[in-house]
This record gives C-alpha cells, sequence and structure tokens, in this order.
C-alpha cells in the first residue's frame, strides 16, 4: 500500500478503509463457505477433519462489531519498505488480488508499531493510533517519529484506551502493548520464560498475548504438540478466556491445576501443616522409593517348557536382568514390560546355543508364557497410583519405611490419616492427594508434553505442583507468570528460581514487568506500604498512569449499612464494581445487599445491564480487576489466613484489584503495617 498525501477529511479516509475492509473479511469468509470438500476429496475420513478445519476458519474469520479490526497505521519513509503504509490489526485481511488491507499485530512488519520510538523510529515516518466508540472510527491521533521538531509525548488516546472502563471479562490488550511487554510477547519459542510483575503491570495479559504469538509464528508444530493456559481457579479461567477468541485463536485449552490432576474425586481438605508437607518436593523421593519397593528379586529358577524342551533360566541370571532394568531408572511400568522380553531374550541365548534357529516371533511367544507371565506378576508387579498413596497415608509403618531419612516423624504424623479410608472410592482425597497420585501415575508411566505451557498465579503453586504442571511441557516451554508479593498460600514460593527448579526449568529467563498501567497510583502506593512487612525487596511497582485516581479510606460505625452505601455511591460510575472482603464477611454482606435490593455477581460471572457489582471473598480476588472496588474490613482479611504474612498479602491482593478508584471501609483499627 504506497503511502499517499491524506484529502482535508483523513477521518473520513480512515473509515471508509474500515469499511473497504470489513467487507473484504467478509469476501474471504464467503469464500471459505463456499468450498464443497467433496471438490478436493471423496475419503470420509478426511472429509471429516477438512470440514472441522473449513468451520475453525469460517469461526475465525468472524468479524465481531464490538472490536476494532484494526488500531493502528504505520508509514514507512520512502527509502524504506518501498515507502508502504501498514494498517495493524488483530487479524490478517486481504483484498480480492491477495494485497493486505490490514496486517497481522504478530507479523514481523507489525512490530515496529510497538517498539519505535523518537530515539529508534526504525524507519517509520508516521505511527497513526486510531481511536473507537462503540466500534464505531472516531477519532485519530499521530505520531511524526522521523521528525525532529516534534517532541516526544505520551499519546492521548492510548493512555485512554489503557484507563478505559471495562465491564465484563478481561479483553486484550494488542492496542495497547508497551515495548517492554512487546519484547516478552515475542521471545522465541525455544526457551522458558518467568515473567514477574506486580498488579497492574498486565503480565496476564503479555502472556496470552504470548500464546498468541507462539500459534502465529510456529502454527504447525504448536498444532501438533498443543497448547495450554493454567489459572488458579474457575472463575480466574472464565475472566480471560475471551481475550484468545479475540485474537482469532479458537483452540488453547485452559485449565486449573486440579482440573491436570483429577485422577480422583476431591472431597476432602488438609490443615496447613499436612498440606505444605504434601506439597513438599521431598515427598517425590518418598513416592519413587514407595513404587520400587514393589519389585522383588527372584527366588528360583524360571523353567520354560515349549514342545518337549525344557529351558532354565538360573535365579542370578533372572536377578540380574531385574537390576539392569532398576538401574536404567526408566519408568516402572516401561520397565514392567520390558521383563518379559528381557527373560524370553535369555531363553533364545539357550534356544540359539542348542543349535535352535529361533527368530523374533519365538521370542514373543515366549514373552507370553504362562510361566514368564508368572515371573513377572511376581517380581514386577502392577501399581495402582491411588492405591499406592491410599497406603502410603494410611500405613505408618510403609510410610516412615520410604519416608526415612527424608520426613521427620512430625511430618510423618501430619500427614497420616487418623481414620484410613477402606478404598480407593471411599477415601475423602484432598487437592494435594491428587497431586501425589499424579506424581505416581507419572512414575509408572510417562505424562504426555503439549509444546507449551503459560502458567499465571504461579506464586501459589506448591513444589509438587510445579512438578506436576513440569511434567505436561517437559519436552516443551513455558510462560510463567506471577508476583511474588502476591503469595498467599502456606506453601508460596519463595523465590522463582526455585519454583523454576521444581517446575523442571532452571535455565528459564526471569523478566521483570515494573510499570504499572491500570492501578492509580494513589492506590498502588497505599497498598506498597505493605511490601516492607511481607516482601522484603521487593520493588514497588511504578504506576505509569497519567489520569488520578481515586482512594477514600474511612471508619465507620455500621460497616454493613456503610458498605451497601459505598457499592450504591460506585454504581454512579461507569465501568465494574468489586466489592471485597474477606471470606467469613460474605454471607453478611450478601445479606445485606439483598436487603437493600441490590443485585450482585460472583467473581467470572459477566456483568449484565442488571448488575455490575461483583461480591468476591478475598480468597478467590486474585487476577481479577474492577474499575471500582470497595473493601471491606481489612483487619478481617489479614485475620482470615493462618498467618500474619500470608494475611497481609492477600490484603495486598484485594487492594490493588481497583482501576479507577478503591474505597476501604473498617470498624476495626487498620492493620498497623498499612495505617502507617
Amino acid at each position: 500500500m504506497p503511502a499517499h498525501t491524506d484529502p482535508l477529511d483523513p477521518l473520513a479516509r480512515e473509515r471508509a478503509h474500515l469499511a473497504a475492509s470489513r467487507a473484504a473479511l467478509r469476501a474471504m469468509r464467503e469464500d471459505v463457505q463456499a468450498l464443497d470438500i467433496r471438490d478436493v476429496t471423496a475419503n470420509w475420513v478426511n472429509a471429516a477433519v477438512l470440514e472441522a478445519q473449513i468451520e475453525e476458519r469460517i469461526k475465525a474469520l468472524a468479524d465481531l462489531s464490538h472490536t476494532p479490526l484494526f488500531f493502528g497505521r504505520l508509514d514507512h519513509l520512502p527509502t524504506a519498505q518501498e515507502g508502504q503504509r501498514f494498517y495493524i490489526g488483530r487479524r490478517h485481511v486481504h483484498d480480492g488480488d491477495g494485497d493486505p488491507m490490514v496486517v497481522d499485530w504478530r507479523a514481523p512488519v507489525s512490530q515496529p508499531f510497538y517498539r519505535a520510538s523518537k530515539k529508534d523510529p526504525q524507519d517509520i515516518a508516521l505511527r497513526r493510533r486510531f481511536g473507537y466508540t462503540g466500534g464505531e472510527l472516531t477519532a485519530y491521533e499521530d505520531e511524526h517519529l522521523s521528525d525532529p521538531a516534534e517532541a516526544e509525548r505520551t499519546s492521548r488516546l492510548l493512555q485512554a484506551e489503557i484507563e478505559r472502563p471495562r465491564v465484563g471479562p478481561m479483553r486484550d490488550i494488542v492496542a495497547t502493548i508497551q515495548p517492554e511487554q512487546d519484547e516478552i510477547v515475542r521471545s522465541g519459542l525455544g526457551g522458558t520464560l518467568c515473567v514477574q510483575g506486580g498488579p497492574g503491570t498486565g503480565k496476564t495479559a503479555v502472556g496470552l498475548h504470548r500464546v498468541a504469538y507462539l500459534l502465529y509464528a510456529h502454527r504447525e508444530r504448536l498444532a501438533r504438540t498443543g497448547t495450554l493456559v493454567i489459572g488458579p481457579n474457575r472463575s480466574f479461567l472464565h475472566y480471560i478466556e475471551q481475550v484468545l477468541p479475540a485474537l482469532g485463536e479458537l483452540e488453547v485449552k485452559q485449565a486449573t491445576v486440579d482440573d491436570l490432576v483429577a485422577h480422583v474425586e476431591v472431597r476432602g481438605t488438609d490443615d496447613a501443616a499436612a498440606a505444605v508437607v504434601k506439597g513438599d518436593a521431598r515427598m517425590a523421593e518418598v513416592l519413587r522409593r514407595a513404587v520400587r519397593s514393589h519389585v522383588t528379586m527372584p527366588a528360583e529358577a524360571l523353567m520354560v517348557v515349549r514342545g518337549s524342551r525344557r529351558w532354565r533360566v538360573p535365579a542370578y541370571e533372572l536377578e540380574e536382568i531385574v537390576r539392569e532394568l532398576l538401574d536404567r531408572d526408566i519408568r516402572y511400568g516401561a520397565a514392567r514390560d520390558a521383563l518379559p522380553q528381557r527373560v524370553a531374550h535369555a531363553v533364545l541365548v539357550r534356544m540359539e546355543q542348542a543349535g535352535e534357529a529361533p527368530d523374533d516371533r519365538v521370542q514373543d511367544a515366549v514373552a507370553r508364557n504362562a510361566a514368564v507371565k508368572a515371573l513377572v506378576k511376581a517380581v514386577w508387579p502392577a501399581v495402582d497410583p491411588a492405591k499406592l498413596v491410599l497406603r502410603l497415608l494410611s500405613d505408618a509403618d510403609f510410610l516412615a519405611a520410604h519416608g526415612d531419612g527424608l520426613l521427620t516423624a512430625d511430618e510423618q504424623k501430619a500427614i497420616l490419616w487418623t481414620k484410613p479410608a477402606r478404598s480407593v472410592r471411599s477415601a475423602l482425597w484432598s487437592a494435594a492427594d491428587a497431586v501425589l497420585i499424579d506424581e505416581v501415575t507419572d512414575l509408572v508411566s510417562r505424562t504426555h508434553s503439549l509444546g507449551h505451557v503459560v502458567l499465571d498465579e504461579a506464586q501459589d503453586l506448591s513444589p509438587m505442583q510445579y512438578r506436576a504442571v513440569g511434567r505436561r511441557c517437559s519436552t516443551g516451554s513455558a510462560t510463567v507468570l506471577g508476583d511474588l508479593a502476591q503469595g498467599t498460600t502456606p506453601w508460596a514460593t519463595a523465590s522463582w528460581a526455585d519454583a523454576l527448579r521444581h517446575l523442571g526449568k532452571p535455565a528459564a529467563v526471569v523478566e521483570e514487568l515494573t510499570a504499572g498501567f491500570r492501578v492509580p497510583r494513589e492506590v498502588i502506593a497505599y497498598a506498597s506500604r505493605l511490601l516492607p512487612h511481607m516482601s522484603p525487596g521487593l520493588a514497588p511497582v511504578r504506576s505509569v498512569r497519567e489520569s488520578p485516581g481515586s482512594l477514600e479510606v474511612r471508619a465507620v460505625e455500621d460497616l454493613d449499612a456503610a458498605v451497601v452505601q459505598a457499592c450504591l455511591a460506585s454504581l454512579a460510575h461507569e465501568g465494574s464494581i468489586g466489592l471485597i472482603a474477606a471470606d467469613a464477611r460474605v454471607p453478611a454482606l450478601a445479606e445485606a445487599l439483598a436487603s437493600r435490593g441490590l443485585p450482585y455477581l460472583a467473581p467470572g460471572e459477566e456483568t449484565t445491564a442488571a448488575s455490575r457489582l461483583t461480591l468476591v471473598p478475598a480468597s478467590l480476588a486474585k487476577g481479577l480487576e474492577y474499575d471500582y472496588v470497595v473493601l471491606d474490613e481489612p483487619a478481617a482479611v489479614v485475620d482470615g489466613e493462618p498467618d500474619e504474612r500470608t494475611g497481609l498479602r492477600r490484603l495486598y491482593v484485594a487492594l490493588t484489584r481497583a482501576v479507577s478508584g478503591l474505597t476501604v471501609l473498617h470498624s476495626a483499627p487498620l492493620p498497623s503495617q498499612l495505617a502507617g
């Protein structure tokens, strides 16, 4: 698209290009819809596959009326890219001749839109940003990057888009990606990346956009190996689930860690002491010992009868075979499958020494011989992962034998069930137990590895949970996202080096995002009072927002009534409202809202015309974001956790969910770390 001089009404020209691009996208979609699969294949299997691919392509080419087709424009200098002009958008759109009308934001030619600056124009003469209202193009803003007379300035449209009130699920940030974020988004597939980022730095959005970029750059490879986004809970996954589809990526699966290890039904809970021990990396060795303890050495020779001949393998030779398999330290199930073939090979050696010429079919027949099967069953019995963990948690002697030198007597006592379950089905399994079963499952047979995994809110995982995630990307890569200051579990990670080691990715690169784009500086400064008391040495987020937010901290007598009034006042503003409270306070606040006829949503539910207010237990607030937040009784949030440090971190999370304004109401004294 050669650059040219705009007429007197450039906005009209841009609107015309938007209309033409929408028409071209519609034509692309109609071309796909018009395909007749009968013309290209007669095989019904191929036809079914092709039909599914066509349906996915049609979905990907949908024109979402509320989503701008392009959000920027790059005009190159006459000496670069032949002076071409490119419109940057969420997907590629071409005209009938195949010429691009909109270029995908992930394409290399789009990179200067995010990286170019006055100091480094990257051969860009003009960068234009567009403003939209209700899907209609209403404004534009130009930066003449190669003009020395024009000073460096902050884009008004960019700032407005970053701070735009949010109603409903999380949206993409493709129009507002900052240079330091873009470097992370476009980093290669080969290595694992860990992103440490405080509240409002956009780490979740960066992780999701990185998935979209990798799918663009490595489509065939990731289509074959798969991608997965892992979040802390269902509410969070529901909150982010529209980001990737808005970018045209429909096939990325989402799950929680609990979903990954759902080998048994979780109906029980652990106290903090038991959960910490079960989540400790030492449990991996305890389980490995327990699995290998099932192997016993052969005590007698093996006699194999074939026809009129009898073939004898002495016990010492059988023991050598078993020890060799143990020394190789391969998966328990793989070794068990290999054992009958190894024994059969020993028999074939004797046959050859006797002058016979057995082939592979004879070896397979010997491996299936009843005597060989009986030997394998006795020496290397099958292991059921859930039954093994059941025994480990029920049998003090079994646990002591395999926890010796790894777990103290008190730690063993902490994880032993006071009332052992009779069976796997009747056991009240906890979430931590399910992770142990997953570990044993992998010891028995290898877990399938994906091409790329995104792990969000990673700071809250235990070492054993990291191992469970690491198994899902053992031959692939990962993007790890989190904030050490927001770790609110008793087993929260102390350092990313430890976490990445447990994940199996010790060589991962750690990047830090310190610029906050969403949380107002007044709010982040207030919340940062807690940092020295809960995460010493961690740098506070630096808010780069230009427009001020609102912060009100108020002591009240009738807390429930004051909270309801604050919610009503917040609803007078545009955007979403979050009422965050200690979990124990939620029922009382729900009753107070209901008594005033004020409808509210649960975390993750989409806002509607009837309600923009969400009642959020503090335990579920992490990762969520609201334009205005009313925080109920900070002291109750702290007291709701097993220790003060965890309570302060939970409070820090709650304080940093607001995008425009925060109202803190309390009847009890504020925590001293906050009051200072």
